[in-house]
């Protein structure tokens, strides 16, 4: 047993996403709104370590102050919950090394959730099929159930009940710029506010499958008017800094430039990556830098 506490230890990357079509499509009964998107992962990630330890507590510490370590924390619930439900008794030494930004629209906290499910189902033998690690995944919050898996996908329902998909072909090898301003945007009051947009609470059903069907059979650049978030409605006019930063990607030659989620990120897909990283200096060059960003490639 000795042995099992010395060398049970797992690191794992927890990666991010944006999502290119996310179309409410009404309010429903339960309070939550219905809503179809397609999430994209990024090669964007943080990074956490899992130690098992005797004492039987839960141990979480972060790189960013700013976030909360207690049972407030995504990542602690998650171990509580894989606990409660698999009737395990250990306590579990948790580090996370945040590279995501908060409160960005990103999913950076659902990934860590989820990327904490696995890791313990791993360390612990597998207790839990697929299938309940994804039920328990969507108790935790819509995005988690993503980043159970690596691949694109559809997400229906509140975004929970996710379909995966192909990787598309058109973005492969494109340029990705990302900025995040410095502030968040609160989810809550994103969606309270759509009310006051009613063509975008009430979207055209179907865009994403149409969408997933463009990237994978037609050109990026053709699929430019797919892209599409409801919630922009009601952040860029709150927000016109946002609506700045798409206006200046769009006159440097952006594809295509939206809010991921319910912001604050705004993304740009560029022709290749050295589009993407001319446009980080020229970003700084115009807006100083005040704004946390990242030129990728996916």
């Amino acid at each position: 047993m000795l042995a099992r506490f010395l060398f049970m230890k797992v690191d794992r990357i927890s990666p991010c996403k944006i999502n290119l079509v996310l179309n409410i499509l009404g309010k429903r009964p339960d309070g939550f709104h219905e809503l179809e998107t397609i999430l994209h992962p990024l090669p964007l990630f943080d990074r956490i370590s899992f130690v098992e330890a005797k004492n039987g507590e839960i141990e979480l510490t972060c790189s960013e102050p700013r976030l909360p370590v207690d049972s407030t924390n995504l990542v602690h619930k998650a171990v509580t919950l894989f606990f409660a439900t698999t009737g395990i008794r250990s306590g579990i030494r948790i580090y996370l090394e945040k590279r995501v930004p908060l409160a960005a629209g990103l999913g950076g906290g659902s990934s860590n959730a989820a990327v904490t499910l696995l890791a313990l189902n791993e360390m612990f033998d597998q207790p839990l099929t697929q299938i309940r690690l994804a039920d328990l995944a969507k108790t935790l919050g819509s995005d988690v159930p993503f980043f159970l898996q690596d691949n694109p996908a559809i997400g229906l329902g509140r975004g929970e009940i996710i379909t995966p998909l192909e990787p598309f072909r058109c973005l492969k090898s494109r340029g990705l710029f990302l900025i995040h301003p410095g502030f968040g945007i609160s989810t809550a009051w994103a969606y309270k506010n759509l009310a006051r947009f009613p063509e975008a609470l009430n979207g055209r059903k179907g865009q994403s499958a149409e969408m997933a069907t463009q990237l994978s059979s037609g050109s990026l650049e053709s699929s430019g008017t797919f892209f599409y978030n409801s919630l922009e409605a009601p952040v860029l006019p709150k927000y016109p800094l946002l609506n700045l930063f798409q206006e200046f990607l769009k006159a440097e030659g952006a594809i295509v430039t939206m809010m991921s989620g319910s912001g604050s990120t705004t993304f740009a897909i560029f022709e290749d990556a050295s589009a993407a990283e001319r446009i980080e200096v020229a970003f700084r060059h115009r807006f100083g830098a005040f704004a946390w960003t990242a030129s990728l490639v996916l």
